[in-house]
């Protein structure tokens, strides 16, 4: 078994990683709180697995376990998450690889598709987590297409995942933009902090406040919605693919953008029309779908 030294302790091998019984996985508390609703789990086979890339809510940790939870009780299947790695230099880090969770290097991925695993990415990461004000439920994925390039090498499917409701869980008060205006985002460029700890400002967390003004999040109802694969392999360097390799990653990746950006328009859709979208208008514990 390969150990990897990552800051505060020692993480093993991304394969060796064992899930808990189903019985056990169970976020009840959550599920009351959200009464969450998925579509599209018809979509998958469990046995032909594929790469789920998805949008990141606001602080990006309240939504996430009932998509896995939900994934790991229908289809049998533990979803592998690749983090940010910011994650694996906090005291926290080690359980999130007790989760599922590895650091989201190409060679983590690479080494999980090769063993046939199931896997979620979030191709915003940490700039996405750590939202502005104008940008509930739009995708921050900058210039990224690792994902699109690793799902081609390895012939992986690529399934759209939208989710709705964790960015109405919570208000934003200041955000990164209101932070580097003022004297302290000066000091921070000044002293280098922001270049050298911030990513210029990318993982600089957002002042918000959720249900009554505290930092619990508010009881909004949480939509999952998993669309049709999208194949890889007509994406491949072969002599009938004519497109260059480069660009056939963007076509990728901007094709799962696309499908992404329409389930999150129909989710929120659908959250508008829905009257029991708030616990307190909710006429029973929670809703399955």
């Amino acid at each position: 078994m390969e150990l990897r030294e990552v800051a505060l302790f020692t993480i093993p091998d991304v394969l060796d990683f064992k899930p808990k019984s189903r019985s056990r996985v169970a976020t009840s508390i959550q599920r009351f709180w959200h009464s969450p609703r998925f579509f599209g789990f018809e979509q998958i086979d469990p046995d032909s697995p594929g790469l789920l890339v998805a949008n990141h809510s606001l602080y990006g940790v309240i939504d996430v376990p009932l998509l896995v939870e939900e994934f790991y009780l229908k289809t049998n299947k533990h979803l592998r998450i690749l983090a940010d790695s910011f994650h694996f230099t906090m005291p926290w880090g080690k359980r999130f690889f007790d989760y599922g969770c590895v650091e989201g290097t190409k060679e983590n991925c690479a080494k999980l598709m090769e063993n046939g695993e199931w896997i979620l990415v979030f191709p915003g990461g940490g700039r996405e987590v750590f939202k502005r004000k104008h940008e509930k439920y739009q995708l921050t994925w900058k210039q990224r297409t690792g994902f699109a390039r690793l799902a081609i090498e390895h012939g992986y499917p690529i399934l759209p995942v939208a989710s709705v409701g964790g960015d109405d869980c919570y208000d934003i008060h200041i955000d990164a933009d209101d932070v580097m205006a003022t004297w302290a985002g000066t000091l921070l460029d000044k002293t280098g902090i922001n270049e050298r700890f911030l990513r210029h400002g990318d993982v600089i967390p957002p002042l918000v406040s959720g249900l009554f003004g505290t930092p619990y999040p508010k009881s909004e109802r949480f939509y999952y919605q998993i669309g049709d694969p999208i194949q890889t392999v007509q994406y491949r360097v072969n002599p009938e693919n004519k497109i260059p390799y480069k660009e056939a990653q963007w076509q990728l990746r901007e094709l799962v953008a696309a499908a992404i950006n329409q389930q999150i328009s129909y989710l929120r859709q659908l959250q508008a029309s829905d009257t029991n979208r708030r616990l307190t208008d909710r006429t029973a514990p929670y809703s399955i779908e």
